[in-house]
């Protein structure tokens, strides 16, 4: 199940069964980890918004390839470099009767800019969300931004009426651990209603009979329930207690293709795992190093990608499910280029000389934060990475905890070196960009960018890049940046991982490269 670059990863699988009854069915879904939080504006996670994208919509959605398709407006268009104006389907109602209208529309987007809120990178170059009238918004962007229609499909939806009243005008705030009635309790315009919220244990949605569109599937009911070990969740597929498990450990693929009754669904991804350092303090938080921060030398950056045997994690940990990358966006995102996709090579003894040169000829210590049930053998590569970066005698104290205390902890920057995994939602490089490699500001601009990089050129480019229409100029200046990005080991790239769902062989889903997983479309035997 080797990834190949040249497969192109926005193409979605379809995995069918001989025949599916009629009747309405339940369809039970393991993950290793819980969706943190029902608030869509709370957590830019792809769990999180694949599990909420059920209950609330954007303006824009996605169809079975990827593609832009109308939600919750009917069609948009620019009316100037800089407007951009959406027609709002009529006759939608939120899952409590309120109808949906163009206020909903401007709560919503201020919603994004709030405090707590973890989209604001989606909306931090938006100058104004009005209203022309019930069914009618415009957007006016601070510089013409040609893919707005694009960036917003995962800003979701909520009713201005039920945040007003039930104290949730502002997001969580996942940094501070706070909560409000968003966290547990749902009322979006989605296809499935949010019936029983248990975090960590089990979340339970119920198909919307007045859904304004069609649901193609034959799901009434989703149970979605967090199996953090591995060889419970397969064992739970094997077993018919469930019916759709993903990610399902690279080691066992073989085993769930070979029963009668479940199969591996596979397939190439478009999220991108990376590492992530502090380049901004003057001291590092978690280190031996007093008095000053080695991160912000490019040398120990350098010596740390050298010393990583990225070849050996894609055989040893990966099982040959990875793509060793050089670059923060992979194959299938808008400005990936193969040609650029050239990583440092693996030298350990350059890599003891650059720490040498640097100042560091035995080395130091740093700790190191790590998710332990988010991306594919997440653990597992942050244990590979400190055994390599033993060999130029740098000590790594690992921390590889759940991504419930994970999250909070490294997007509040309390961190010194880190691992993170990255999907453009707008499967634009930009998105990339904007968000992991721009400067940080408190408007969103680098809102992912937890180990602070930054360099104007680059921010420059950025901003170009957001306002150029003509796309080979366009791509040119994302290749420039990605080459200074390159040029500064700005961060680690590592790989893109490999999807493997297990599937149970009753049941019809779409797989799609940004591992998304709408009900609407699930069919049981």
């Amino acid at each position: 199940m080797k990834m190949k670059n040249h497969i192109l990863a926005i193409a979605a699988a379809v995995v069918c069964a001989a025949s599916f009854s009629a009747g309405a069915q339940t369809i039970r879904i393991a993950n290793q980890g819980d969706a943190l939080s029902m608030d869509p504006h709370s957590l830019n996670e792809s769990l999180q918004l694949s599990v909420t994208s059920n209950v609330y919509e954007g303006l824009v959605g996605r169809n079975k390839d990827l593609s832009l398709a109308p939600a919750l407006a009917t069609s948009w268009k620019q009316t100037s470099p800089t407007v951009w104006r959406f027609e709002l389907r009529k006759g939608v109602q939120f899952h409590d009767g309120t109808p949906f209208t163009a206020d909903d529309v401007v709560f919503s987007f201020a919603r994004t800019q709030a405090d707590g809120s973890d989209m604001k990178s989606y909306t931090n170059d938006f100058k104004e969300v009005r209203k022309v009238n019930d069914h009618v918004v415009e957007i006016e962007t601070k510089n013409p931004f040609p893919i707005v229609p694009d960036v917003i499909s995962l800003v979701f939806i909520m009713s201005k009426k039920w945040c007003e009243t039930n104290q949730a005008t502002r997001p969580v705030d996942r940094r501070k651990g706070i909560e409000n009635a968003a966290s547990f309790r749902a009322n979006g315009t989605g296809p499935y209603r949010l019936r029983e919220r248990q975090p960590n244990v089990r979340t339970t949605f119920t198909r919307n009979g007045n859904y304004w569109g069609k649901i193609e599937g034959n799901a009434s009911e989703v149970i979605f329930t967090p199996i953090g070990s591995a060889a419970t969740r397969v064992a739970a597929l094997l077993s018919g207690e469930v019916d759709v498990m993903e990610p399902v450990p690279v080691q066992d693929v073989a085993r769930v293709n070979a029963s009668a009754n479940t199969r591996a669904v596979t397939g190439p991804e478009l999220r991108t795992i990376f590492l992530g350092m502090d380049q901004k303090r003057d001291e590092l938080l978690y280190s031996n190093v007093k008095g000053k921060n080695p991160f912000k030398d490019k040398r120990v950056r350098q010596a740390f990608y050298q010393a990583i045997d990225i070849d050996g994690i894609q055989k040893t940990v990966m099982r040959g499910a990875s793509s060793p990358t050089a670059l923060m966006v992979g194959p299938g995102i808008n400005g990936f280029s193969q040609a650029q996709n050239k990583r440092l090579p693996y030298d350990v003894e350059a890599a003891k000389k650059l720490l040498a040169d640097a100042g560091y000829p035995s080395g130091f210590e740093v700790a190191m934060n790590c998710p332990n049930d988010r991306y594919v053998n997440d653990a597992q590569i942050c244990q590979a990475v400190a055994a390599n970066l033993s060999r130029i005698n740098v000590k790594i104290n690992l921390q590889a905890e759940t991504k419930g205390t994970y999250f909070p902890k490294i997007l509040r920057r309390d961190t010194s070196f880190y691992l993170l995994g990255w999907t453009p939602s707008t499967y634009d490089a930009h998105n990339a960009l904007n968000a992991l490699m721009r400067c940080v500001d408190d408007k969103g601009a680098g809102q992912f960018n937890l180990g602070s990089y930054c360099n104007p050129k680059v921010d420059e480019l950025i901003l170009k890049i957001q306002s150029e229409t003509d796309k080979p100029k366009r791509d040119a200046m994302i290749k420039e940046a990605f080459d200074l990005h390159a040029a500064d080991i700005g961060h680690l790239p590592l790989h893109q991982q490999a999807l493997a769902w297990g599937v149970s062989k009753k049941v019809k889903l779409v797989q799609m490269a940004d591992n998304s997983m709408p009900f609407k479309w699930m069919s049981i035997q």
